[in-house]
């Protein structure tokens, strides 16, 4: 006999009415609205700009989460409601970069799989993340600390020797507000992901919560029956949930209302219920036009089975990356990978631009906390990853670019473990004119930022600990191809076309070792026909 909890059901005004000023909150996302409590945040938005509360509070969010317009983290980019933000990727709101910029809050970065994971810790009452991850990056309090401007005056993390060996414990503290998406509650308050397009952090930011002593509010598409929900598709226990709110227009993105290609359950001809859905489907199909990103992209896949193993495990990164998944997809080669993304989703066609971290017909989806650990521990074979500068050291910077807070996203925990890392990107940025298609490469004009730069603004990825660590490590773009080494970053390819002095050396801020092979790479990389 089940005991009804339908106390738990509220309305979103009176499920947000529950946050404190001051309280900390932990949010969940993807980008482009993947597992994103859209009505909630709204709802958070509306009673603050009606009342002036609540005020000062502290927001943890793991990955990005918005449409770099005025959702998801854009609702709370409002001076006074927000003290403090400890965000993975800050990309999908300008808003709350600008007022980390102008120092009118306290910005913080963490690993978007730390942030899973340290959620997991203080959820299970443990004394915080210990973990090798962001040891020698901006994270590492002797690099920074995970602080983004002056405001930021706290280390999110100590390190620490165990056993002879350096560690990061990344510190914990209390959640007092989740903010939970998920898909179906019955009427008992069991909760369902099985419509989702993944399952993120959504267990581990409830567990966080719950066992803080704090509130967990889960938004869903809708309510059923108390035991029409199977034991297995319950994903959080109604014994964890504190309220419930029922959007019934809660979509699969910003853009697409609903398709089951998506969620996994519908293997094969995706739902086209939407032009959204059509779009995104064509252009994750098709071949990207033929320019400097293609180059690199088929540059970058000659490395995707140089790695010793006859299955690679795989991740793609968003960039430059993107058209290294696409080109793979296309040349049938996907069956010969295993696929992962940080969200947690194995295999299926993944999506790119703002419907990154979405794959139709995945084969398999983790908790985004599980799927970190596979990398930390070193199941990641190879990893294609964008870079915004790199340096002499072979140090990458993603996190901070032009003077504003990006974040890592799952950069950190990815670059740092996968046994091969393939930084893919353009040469130059702001004003670069290049001509390719006919087999060569020529720079028509120069860019006026340099990306290769004698040391990088803020440390990302650590080309020293990556030597430590044993990693092989390239950093391909369309006119040149580098290494790293003990001594530093070696060039050891140009494209054809491209002359050394005037394009290449010239265009950076140091002297890379060049090597005694210098290869020019093959003109096929480089014509429009491939």
């Amino acid at each position: 006999m089940t005991h009804s909890n339908s106390g738990k059901f509220m309305t979103a005004r009176e499920a947000v009415a529950l946050i404190r000023d001051g309280d900390t909150i932990g949010l969940m996302g993807g980008g482009g609205g993947l597992m994103e409590a859209t009505h909630l945040f709204e709802a958070v938005q509306a009673r603050f700009l009606e009342t002036q509360a609540p005020r000062a509070l502290t927001v943890m969010h793991a990955l990005g989460i918005g449409d770099k317009k005025t959702k998801g983290m854009n609702c709370f980019a409002h001076e006074g409601l927000v003290k403090r933000v400890i965000g993975g990727h800050w990309v999908w709101s300008p808003a709350m970069q600008r007022l980390a910029e102008e120092e009118k809050i306290e910005a913080y970065i963490l690993p978007g799989g730390v942030s899973s994971q340290l959620m997991r810790e203080i959820g299970a009452g443990r004394p915080g993340l210990f973990t090798h991850v962001g040891l020698g990056t901006v994270c590492d309090p002797r690099q920074g600390g995970g602080r983004m401007n002056a405001s930021a005056r706290e280390d999110l993390a100590d390190v620490v020797q165990m056993d002879g060996r350096e560690y990061l414990r990344y510190k914990p503290f209390p959640i007092h507000i989740a903010l939970v998406r998920a898909s179906a509650a019955d009427d008992d308050g069991n909760i369902s992901f099985e419509h989702e397009a993944a399952n993120l952090d959504a267990q581990s930011l409830a567990l966080a919560a719950r066992n803080s002593g704090g509130k967990v509010i889960v938004q869903v598409k809708e309510r059923v029956p108390s035991g029409s929900l199977k034991a297995r598709e319950v994903r959080i226990p109604s014994a964890w949930v504190d309220a419930i709110v029922v959007d019934p227009a809660q979509a699969t993105s910003y853009a697409i209302p609903f398709d089951p290609a998506f969620s996994g359950e519908l293997i094969g001809a995706s739902r086209r219920d939407s032009e959204a859905t059509d779009h995104a489907m064509e252009k994750a199909a098709s071949a990207e036009a033929f320019g400097e990103r293609q180059a690199v992209a088929r540059r970058a896949a000659e490395e995707l089975f140089n790695t010793g193993k006859a299955r690679p495990v795989v991740n793609y990164g968003v960039g430059v990356p993107d058209a290294v998944a696409r080109l793979v997809a296309l040349r049938g080669d996907s069956g010969r990978i295993y696929q992962t993304i940080e969200h947690g989703t194995y295999g299926g066609l993944l999506m790119d631009g703002e419907l990154f971290g979405y794959a139709r017909n995945a084969s398999a989806m983790l908790d985004a906390a599980t799927q970190f650990d596979f990398y930390a521990g070193g199941g990641l074979d190879i990893a294609f990853l964008g870079f915004g500068e790199f340096d002499e050291e072979g140090s990458v910077n993603v996190s901070r670019l032009g003077g504003f807070t990006v974040g890592p996203g799952g950069f950190i925990d990815i670059a740092q473990n996968a046994r091969k890392v393939v930084f893919c990107g353009t040469f130059a940025a702001k004003g670069v004119k290049l001509s390719t298609g006919d087999g060569q490469m020529r720079v028509m004009q120069q860019g006026t930022v340099k990306k290769l730069v004698q040391r990088v603004d803020q440390i990302t990825f650590s080309g020293p600990q990556s030597i430590v660590r044993g990693q092989e490590v390239l950093y391909l773009t369309e006119r040149a191809s580098f290494r790293l080494g003990p001594q530093g970053v070696e060039l050891f390819e140009i494209a054809p076309g491209i002359d050394l002095e005037r394009d290449v050396l010239a265009q950076m801020d140091f002297a890379p070792r060049i090597a005694k092979d210098l290869a020019v790479m093959p003109a096929r990389f480089f014509s429009a026909a491939e």
